[in-house]
């Protein structure tokens, strides 16, 4: 990434600034997430294939005759693993670029896990995965993983989610929470995820600009490909083209959404131009309130 004292600047800053963002986050991103074998009851939900048997909650699996499980809130620690992509399509930014508001929102969620001692790990893939370092506990490992974002300069500028997500379902054992932070402009991306989020909590936090979702009224320019390098001529001027090209991009939004949603993976969409704190925290506080009212439900 450029500039890195300014980005090393804005880091402390949100050390130091954003405490009651951090306060709010550690609650609803320690306890929402990921739920084991604990003594507290969570939730009941029903039965994907790879969960333990030994989970079955016979009684509600009669009464709705298709099986259940329960799950129960994991007393020790976590372990959280942001997986951050870093191909060619990040580098685009109207205000900063999409990498760096990835960085802050990584920024954000590793303070928070921090405050609670929990294990906190790092994958930085493009078309293939090009850093890994395992969760560790502790400032220093968390700056270890900071310093690691700003400084790796990508091998390759192409996309592809699935072998980063491969990658961590063959090297994570562990259960743990996955936070995968991208625009997304990858094929399938709830395929490439699904696989992962049955036996790991992922969570997706997808980055865009505005200049992706509107074009601006600027005559005739020449759009680029940043992962491809593939060129189009493209009239701006049209009205019509503008209006067609947002809608696209919208309903591309929706579908992914969607998408996400059936996989039981969670999603997050924010603006280089946002602010992460409202967003984040009305995200990780209406997932524990879901699965509290689920678990009355049932």
């Amino acid at each position: 990434m450029d500039d890195r004292a300014g980005l090393v600047r804005r880091l402390k800053k949100i050390e130091l600034t954003t405490n009651a963002l951090v306060e709010g986050l550690q609650p609803g991103l320690h306890h929402s997430l990921f739920k084991g074998r604990g003594m507290e009851f969570a939730e009941i939900r029903e039965y994907v294939p790879g969960d333990d048997v030994r989970s079955i909650d016979w009684k509600v699996t009669a009464r709705y005759n298709h099986p259940f499980i329960r799950e129960y809130s994991e007393e020790r620690d976590q372990t959280f693993y942001f997986a951050v992509d870093i191909s060619g399509s990040g580098t685009f930014g109207s205000g900063i670029p999409k990498q760096e508001k990835m960085l802050e929102v990584m920024a954000c969620l590793a303070f928070a896990a921090l405050r609670n001692n929990d294990r906190i790990g790092l994958c930085l893939f493009t078309d293939r995965v090009e850093k890994f370092l395992p969760a560790h506990r502790g400032k220093k490992h968390l700056v270890t993983l900071l310093n690691t974002l700003i400084d790796h300069e990508a091998v390759s500028p192409k996309t592809d989610l699935s072998a980063a997500a491969r990658f961590l379902g063959t090297a994570i054992r562990r259960r743990s929470s996955m936070i995968i932070l991208s625009d997304f402009m990858s094929p399938d991306v709830p395929g490439a995820l699904k696989i992962l989020s049955r036996r790991h909590e992922v969570i997706t936090v997808r980055v865009t600009d505005v200049r992706e979702q509107e074009l601006p009224d600027v005559g005739t320019i020449a759009l680029e490909d940043p992962e491809t390098g593939e060129q189009v001529i493209v009239d701006t001027s049209d009205a019509a083209f503008r209006k067609q090209y947002a809608a696209l991009v919208a309903e591309s939004g929706r579908e992914l959404a969607a998408g996400l949603s059936r996989a039981g993976i969670g999603y997050v969409s924010l603006l280089t131009t946002d602010s992460c704190e409202i967003p984040l925290n009305q995200f990780f506080r209406g997932m524990k309130q879901k699965r509290r009212k689920h678990g009355r439900l049932l």
